[in-house]
């Protein structure tokens, strides 16, 4: 099992089933990124064909509020790719951004407020989609200078950054 504050990913293996569920109070347009960041993690890991016998849980934590949006692609596929791969995120390492099924990084909304509490959780470094670089104006000083950003526009990218050689 993976274990991160953002998202949980957990799997068993089953008879000839291949079955994702997602726990958490989520929206339609969080369950439909959470289903790109599975299709892209079981390509990247190389696990097509080899998770047909599993069923992967993706539970996103603190139920009571909901969530929404495809801000979270990166995180869910992150931790996918975690599960299938055994690699360990980085620690202190934030991350956001919408993803497509052609393993791009899509610009997200709410950059401010996302770095202001990376930040105040005592996180170190962000990864942002690179086309949000234009958003880092709206940002107090104190806020970059406490975070080290890393701009990515594909998953290839995520990877290097954000999981331990």
């Amino acid at each position: 099992a993976n274990r991160s504050s953002a998202m949980n990913a957990t799997e068993e293996v089953k008879k000839n089933e291949f079955t994702f569920s997602q726990t958490g109070l989520q929206k339609e347009v969080m369950r439909e990124a959470n289903k790109a960041a599975l299709t892209n993690a079981r390509n990247k890991s190389g696990q097509i064909g080899n998770t047909d016998n599993r069923s992967i849980h993706l539970h996103i934590p603190a139920g009571a509020i909901s969530k929404d949006g495809p801000s979270a692609g990166v995180t869910a596929f992150c931790a996918l790719y975690s599960l299938f791969t055994q690699k360990k995120v980085r620690p202190f390492i934030a991350m956001t951004g919408e993803i497509d099924l052609e393993e791009n990084v899509l610009p997200i909304g709410g950059v401010k407020e996302k770095l202001i509490a990376a930040m105040r959780a005592g996180i170190k470094e962000v990864i942002l989609p690179n086309d949000n670089k234009r958003d880092l104006h709206d940002v107090s000083e104190e806020v970059k200078s406490k975070l080290q950003f890393h701009f990515v526009s594909t998953l290839d990218e995520v990877i290097k950054i954000a999981f331990e050689d």
